[in-house]
Parts: C-alpha cells; structure tokens; sequence
C-alpha cells in the first residue's frame, strides 16, 4: 500500500500541475540545462525590452495563429513588447520556478508568482516534506517555447505559453533511497503556462497566474 501511495505522489510531482484552485497538479524532477541568456538579470520571468521591433515572418514561428489577434493587439497597446523576447524570459521563469519547486524553495520565486500559484506550490512541497520524500530531478531538454494563446482586455495581458521539455525524475526517501523514478528515463513533459501582466505599470516583469497540463 505504501508503495502504491508513494507511485502516486511521484505521479503528480512529475508533472508540475497545480491543483485545488487552479485544478491542476504540481510537479517535474529535472536537471537543469545549460541555460540561455536570460533577458534580465534581475528576474527569472518573461518582461518587455525597452525598444521593441515589429513581428516578423520569423518571430510568428513563436506563436500559433489562433494567438495573431492577440499578439497584434499587445503590440498595439505596448509597441515595446517583443515575442522573442518575452519567450527567451519564459523559459527562464519555467526553468527557475521548476528547480526551486524541486529544491522546495518557493520563497525565492514569490516576486513571480501569484498567491494562488505559490500556494498550490507550497502545500505540496510542505506534502512532500510531512512524507518524508526528496525530490531529484533534473530538465534534460526544453524545446522553444510557443504562445498558443494572447488576449489583451483593459491593459492587462495575458499570454499562455507552451514549454515541451524531457524530465528526468527521481524520488528518495529520507535516507536518499531511490524510492520512485529513474535518472537514465526521461519523460516528455508539456505544460501551459499563463502570464500575467499590467501594461501600464513601470514594473517589466510578467506574473505567472496559471499552470496546467497540455494533453
């Protein structure tokens, strides 16, 4: 019965989902690659550059067509926002928000996240520590991240990006047992992630608001 309990928990810790509130789940291992350079120092979250450039026939690879209108319309509200850009900052924040999920150091993403966000976080890494479990994961791969879906309403935008990454995913026990998991395995993950953020506000960075399971 314990093993059968602690299969499950790695089930929902391996996708990242969230639950409860936002109904997803909460999960992911992974090592973390070798990371691009981030577009802000600062914060590991998708911002605005300060001088933005029109969409070209190759920046609309970043996105599907269903989310044109709305890209058109966050460019026509924020002429500085740049799709490039904002996706190079979105992988950063998945890769960060994951590792420090992983880590159970949600405090250093609070700035990113909003409350239901990190609350879903935290009570499972708080789940996690009440069972004794700790995770090792690693992110072997993370494909380009793509927007499928953009909507501008009363100068707040909101963009969903879809991230695609390997995961390899281990968990232990207290004495660091491989309980669950293997580090040779990797697992194809897709996630959907929405970002959130106020275009009249001085602040560049982008909030997360929701994650959820691309099936």
């Amino acid at each position: 019965m314990t093993a059968i309990v602690l299969f499950a928990l790695v089930a929902l810790f391996i996708g990242l989902r969230l639950y409860a509130v936002l109904g997803e789940r909460t999960g992911h291992e992974q090592q973390p690659i070798p990371k691009p350079a981030e577009p802000d120092s600062r914060a590991p979250v998708p911002h605005a550059q300060a001088q933005g450039s029109p969409v070209t026939d190759g920046a609309e690879l970043a996105y599907v067509p269903l989310a044109g209108p709305g890209i058109r319309a966050l460019l026509a509200a924020d002429p500085a926002f740049d799709v490039a850009r904002f996706l190079e900052g979105a992988g950063a924040a998945y890769r960060q928000i994951l590792e420090a999920f992983w880590r159970g150091d949600m405090e250093s993403v609070r700035p990113y996240v909003d409350d239901n966000v990190l609350g879903a976080f935290t009570a499972a890494v708080a789940q996690r520590e009440a069972d004794g479990l700790k995770l090792d994961n690693r992110l072997v791969a993370l494909e380009p991240p793509v927007i499928v879906e953009a909507e501008v309403d009363k100068g707040i935008a909101e963009l969903t990006v879809r991230f695609e990454a390997d995961i390899a995913a281990v968990t232990r026990n207290a004495e660091g047992e491989v309980v669950a998991g293997s580090m040779s395995d990797a697992v194809q993950s897709r996630d959907r992630w929405t970002f959130r953020r106020e275009l009249r506000s001085a602040d560049p960075n982008w909030l997360l608001i929701e994650t959820d399971e691309e099936e």
